[in-house]
């Protein structure tokens, strides 16, 4: 089951960085930060980046596998399948959002509405991930489904580790974040630089 265990680490990397930038967002809404608009990039990036085009994609391969073994979560499933397949617009919005923000500050407004948004959104997911389907696929799948899937995660996670310099390295940049990102979520506040 080392698949669910890397789900789970990912999931606390997209809640970490979800909770750095509602932390950053209210301290500069307060006058208490000044606006990193570089890391607020990066962490929109590591959204889309992450999330949405790694982490994502091995979901989909996990949760394949449940309507094979039981008709249990069929609803939950349908409803992450549609979910997985809006990310491109919901990270549009939250990325246009962002770009209007940088160009015009005074649309911050606008860009930590898009953000609570798409937080709260990322939540309900990934609460339905957990609370759902990874009990359903703990329950259902055989031990030859889990070393299939093991084997797999592995295999993509080799190949898209970031260390052979042809895919982006995502552990790198997540702790690049959190260096920048201010106490008591990070260990700045440092500018963020590309």
């Amino acid at each position: 089951m080392e698949a669910l265990h890397i789900i789970g680490e990912e999931h606390q990397s997209l809640a970490a960085i979800l909770h750095a930038i509602r932390f950053m967002l209210k301290e500069v809404a307060a006058g208490k930060l000044a606006a990193d608009l570089k890391l607020f990039q990066a962490m929109v990036h590591y959204l889309d980046a992450y999330a949405e085009k790694r982490h994502h994609p091995k979901e989909d391969l996990l949760f394949h596998r449940l309507p094979q073994r039981t008709a249990d979560g069929a609803e939950a499933l349908a409803k992450l399948g549609l979910q997985h397949a809006a990310a491109p617009q919901r990270m549009a919005a939250l990325e246009q959002a962002l770009a209007a923000y940088v160009a015009d500050n005074s649309r911050f407004d606008n860009f930590a509405r898009a953000f609570e948004t798409y937080a709260e959104f990322y939540r309900e997911h990934m609460m339905l991930e957990e609370d759902v389907v990874l009990p359903l696929l703990r329950k259902h799948l055989t031990a030859d489904d889990w070393t299939e899937l093991d084997a797999a995660f592995r295999a993509e996670m080799a190949d898209k580790s970031g260390k052979d310099g042809k895919a982006e390295d995502f552990s790198a940049l997540f702790s690049r974040l959190v260096d920048c990102a201010p106490a008591p979520i990070g260990f700045g506040p440092r500018p963020f630089a590309n």
